[in-house]
C-alpha cells in the first residue's frame, strides 16, 4: 500500500507541474541590440553611454561602448517598443527610430555616428569702457621694484581704448606722483653738481630754478604725448607688452614702440602723439631755460633723446620690467 501511495503521489505532482506549464506558458526568449558608436567621421568613441527606453521603467536597459566602440544591451522584451539614445561628452546626442523586436532576435544597430557638439562656455560680459577702466585702474598699481611708476604699459592682451577721460587721468597720475618730482629733483641735482645746462646760478636759487625746468619738461612731455595728442589724434599712449614669440620679433616691436602706436580702433598706425609730444616737450623747453640754453638745436637734441629714451625703456619693458613689475599678472 505504501507504494502505491507514493506512485500516486509522484503522479499527482507530475500532473500538477503540467497544468501550471500549460496554464504560464515558457517564458518568452529576450532579443539583444548590438552596435558600435563612431563620428561622422568614422573614428571610434569608447565611453559612449548608450540607453534603451522602453514603456516602463522595468523596460530600460544601459551599456557602455567598449574601447572599439562597440556596445551590447541584452534582456530586450520582445515586442516592445523602444527607443536608443546614445550620448558621449562633447558629441551632441543621438536617437534611434523606433526598435521592435521579436524573441531570440540580435538587431544590429548601425550608423551610430556622434556629430561633434558645441562647447558651451561662461562668458563674462564686459564692455570695452569696462574694461578700459579696469586696465587703467590696473596699471596705476603697476612699479618696478614696487616703487618706480609703469602705469603706460599693457600686459592685458585684449584691447579697449581709453577715453579721453582716461588718458588725462592716466597723465595726471603719472605725472603727479612722488615719484617723478624725485626724479626730477634727482636731475636738477645732477646738472646742479655738474654746472651744466641749463646755465642756472648755483646755490638754491639756481638748484630751484633747474627743478622746475626738469619738472615742467617732463609734465609738458606727459602730457602733450599721453593725452592732448592721443585724444585729438584718436591714439593709445600705453606701450603694449608683447611677451611672445622670437627674441627678434619682440624687439622689433619694442624698438617700434616710438614710431607706430594703436588707434583707437586697435589698429596700427604712426606714432604722431609720441614724436609729436618729444618735439613739443623739448620745444617749451626754450621756455623754461635761460636765453644762452635756448634754439632749434635744443628742440630737435632734447626731442632725439626722449624718443631714444622711449627705444631703450621700451627693450626694457619687454625683457626686463614685467618680472620686476608688482601687479602685472602673472610672470612669463
Amino acid at each position: 500500500m505504501k507504494v502505491v501511495a507514493a506512485l500516486f503521489l509522484c503522479f499527482f505532482s507530475l500532473h500538477a507541474s503540467a497544468q501550471q506549464q500549460l496554464v504560464s506558458g515558457p517564458e518568452p526568449r529576450t532579443a539583444t541590440i548590438v552596435g558600435v558608436v563612431t563620428d561622422t567621421d568614422g573614428s571610434i568613441i569608447p565611453g559612449a553611454t548608450v540607453t534603451a527606453e522602453g514603456s516602463t521603467q522595468q523596460d530600460r536597459r544601459i551599456a557602455g561602448s567598449t574601447g572599439d566602440g562597440s556596445f551590447v544591451l541584452d534582456r530586450i522584451s520582445p515586442s516592445v517598443e523602444y527607443r536608443v539614445t546614445v550620448h558621449a561628452k562633447g558629441f551632441l546626442d543621438w536617437t534611434s527610430p523606433i526598435v521592435n523586436l521579436k524573441p531570440g532576435e540580435q538587431f544590429d544597430l548601425s550608423e551610430v555616428k556622434l556629430a561633434v557638439g558645441l562647447v558651451e562656455t561662461t562668458v563674462s560680459a564686459v564692455s570695452t569702457e569696462e574694461l578700459a577702466i579696469e586696465q587703467v585702474k590696473g596699471a596705476e598699481k603697476q612699479r618696478v621694484f614696487g616703487i618706480v611708476p609703469n602705469f603706460y604699459v599693457v600686459y592685458d592682451q585684449r584691447f579697449a581704448p581709453l577715453s579721453t577721460k582716461l588718458k588725462y587721468q592716466l597723465a595726471l597720475k603719472a605725472s603727479t606722483d612722488v615719484v617723478s618730482f624725485a626724479g626730477a629733483g634727482l636731475l636738477a641735482g645732477i646738472n646742479q653738481a655738474s654746472d651744466s645746462a641749463p646755465s642756472y646760478q648755483q646755490g638754491a636759487k639756481g638748484y630751484g630754478q633747474r627743478f622746475g625746468a626738469a619738472y615742467a619738461s617732463s609734465v609738458s612731455t606727459i602730457f602733450i604725448g599721453g593725452a592732448i595728442l592721443p585724444s585729438l589724434l584718436h591714439q593709445d599712449p600705453r606701450y603694449f607688452y608683447q611677451g611672445t614669440g622670437t627674441k627678434k620679433s619682440r624687439a622689433l616691436h619694442a624698438m617700434s614702440a616710438p614710431f607706430m602706436a594703436k588707434s583707437d580702433k586697435g589698429n596700427w598706425e604712426f606714432n604722431y602723439s609720441s614724436i609729436g609730444g618729444d618735439l613739443a616737450g623739448a620745444a617749451l623747453s626754450n621756455i623754461y631755460y635761460p636765453p644762452q640754453d635756448r634754439g632749434p638745436g635744443l628742440v630737435f637734441g632734447g626731442a632725439a633723446i626722449a624718443t631714444g629714451g622711449r627705444i631703450a625703456n621700451a627693450l626694457a619693458q619687454e625683457f626686463i620690467f614685467r618680472k620686476l613689475t608688482s601687479h602685472s599678472g602673472p610672470k612669463d
